[in-house]
């Protein structure tokens, strides 16, 4: 059936209210479902889920359990089969992947587990990158990056490479540019899967910090651990949210 315009006023404003209400992140009946050959798998299957501004959540699940789908979806980098994805207002399930490229760069803030910094570039550098995505102008930006560096206690080494930075500094480096946007949610994936465990403890450090300074941060991980350092953990398995606890 086709959407009519009085369809498209009613998700609109769904969304305002949602974003009233401090909604960040709101999904309904979710679904991603891939068809291989003649096998039709529902990687994630009907999640509603809820996150406010300023919440710390971790979602945890096995290999296999959804969780990495259920995080692409929540990070725009794919479009649910079903469903409706609200984020901070904006309905991203029924996107461009233009638009959604631009939700992403505004939005969203992501932590992943290898780093993915600009060997050649300097720490300042890599975390001005989606500034300059952004278009914005080079002393601006490089003062926010400057700003970000210094939030995550890297104020003495913003010209060094990534070759020259500890495996701690470069993720360090990485919420900086993740943060650099100013997002609505800090989307960090294994953030401490490279890093030795004193490191990891000490970047939990980091987030926890950060979360008290307001920033929503959702964390994927299948470390026990490692999601007992959030204040609410969402269990994944076969797609499907089979716990939510809030822990703090």
């Amino acid at each position: 059936m086709a959407t009519t315009a009085a369809d498209i006023t009613d998700l609109k404003e769904r969304g305002e209210e949602l974003k009233r209400q401090g909604i960040v992140i709101q999904s309904y009946n979710l679904w991603k479902t891939y068809v291989m050959g003649d096998q039709t798998i529902n990687a994630v299957s009907g999640v509603d889920m809820t996150i406010r501004r300023g919440e710390y959540v971790a979602i945890m699940g096995p290999s296999g359990s959804g969780k990495s789908t259920l995080m692409n979806l929540i990070g725009c980098l794919d479009s649910p089969s079903d469903g409706q994805y609200y984020i901070n207002g904006n309905l991203a399930s029924a996107m461009s992947d233009d638009d959604l490229a631009r939700i992403r760069n505004k939005e969203i803030g992501f932590v992943f587990q290898t780093f993915n910094l600009l060997a050649r570039a300097t720490a300042l550098h890599n975390v001005e990158l989606p500034l300059i995505y952004a278009g914005i102008p080079t002393e601006t930006r490089q003062q926010m990056a400057q700003e970000r560096l210094r939030q995550v206690d890297l104020a003495q080494r913003m010209h060094h490479k990534p070759n020259e930075l500890s495996g701690g500094q470069r993720q360090r480096v990485a919420i900086a540019r993740a943060l650099v946007n100013n997002p609505s949610i800090l989307l960090a994936d294994e953030p401490t899967g490279a890093l030795d465990s004193a490191t990891g403890v000490e970047i939990m450090g980091l987030f926890e910090r950060l979360h008290q300074q307001g920033n929503t941060i959702i964390l994927v991980t299948h470390e026990h651990d490692i999601a007992m350092h959030a204040h609410r953990v969402i269990y994944i398995r076969d797609g499907k949210i089979e716990k939510d606890d809030k822990i703090k």
